[in-house]
């Protein structure tokens, strides 16, 4: 049995279509497989819009694909429902339309402009004009976790310590600190996104395949054996690098 998953998207179909060409290669060499996507498609990247509408035209022609939900997905849905209400998990001085995030990337891909710049009451009707119901139904049904394997897909972490029944959506989506700096087992290999490095990493209890699609880097594939995994390359399968010596240290 083999697994594939897809890192943070942010909003680029190029690269998600380029992702999904290396798994079809592997898949024609070694046979099929399911793929998972761990969140965040949208933000930051210029098609967020063209994104969702591969990833359900995916789903809805049969592709074994599940796509989980990242904190930006959230927090577009979130901003869709009612715009001044906090997200749990981001600090209190930023909103989702600063440009830090990204939401006025995604606003843009639907065609809603200079969402940073005019009063968000105009921003918020203009968006729910232009974003498909379809589109808030399928962000508002991701699952935020997925088991398979010998493996847990979430987007951002686990909190050490609880049972996978008793995580919160907030944990999954948004945890850094207290998940990166844990080194013990955490059962199940967690393989998750979120928290950005220069190359998808094997951590021993962990991987991360957020490899900065966001600020330019690539969108990583891998595929999964157990509790092995390999990067999808043009050239074929590359075994993932281990974190760099003493990288954590836990107290």
């Amino acid at each position: 049995m083999h697994l594939y998953a897809i890192g943070d998207i942010h909003g680029h179909l190029s690269l998600l279509k380029a992702a999904h060409d290396l798994i079809a290669r592997d898949m024609a060499q070694h046979g099929p497989g399911q793929v998972v996507h761990v969140g965040d498609l949208v933000d930051r990247g210029p098609d967020s819009k063209g994104v969702i509408d591969f990833l359900m035209q995916g789903q809805a022609q049969g592709e074994d694909w599940v796509v989980l939900k990242g904190n930006h997905d959230r927090m577009f849905s979130r901003f869709l429902n009612d715009p001044l209400e906090p997200e749990p998990g981001l600090r209190a001085d930023l909103g989702w339309l600063h440009p830090k995030l990204g939401g006025p990337d995604t606003l843009a891909s639907y065609g809603v402009k200079k969402a940073a710049d005019r009063p968000i009451p105009k921003v918020h009707a203009d968006a729910l004009a232009a974003v498909p119901q379809a589109h808030r139904d399928f962000l508002a049904a991701r699952p935020t976790m997925h088991r398979a394997g010998d493996c847990v897909f979430v987007h951002a972490g686990l909190r050490p310590g609880v049972a996978l029944d008793q995580q919160t959506e907030t944990d999954l989506v948004w945890i850094r600190d207290i998940f990166l700096i844990e080194v013990e087992s955490f059962g199940p290999l967690v393989v998750h996104g979120h928290t950005a490095i220069k190359e998808a990493t094997h951590y021993g209890n962990r991987i991360n395949i957020d490899s900065s699609a966001a600020y330019g880097g690539p969108l990583s594939a891998i595929v999964i054996e157990g509790r092995e995994a390999a990067l999808l390359t043009p050239q074929g399968r590359q075994k993932l690098p281990g974190p760099p010596p003493l990288l954590f240290q836990k107290n």
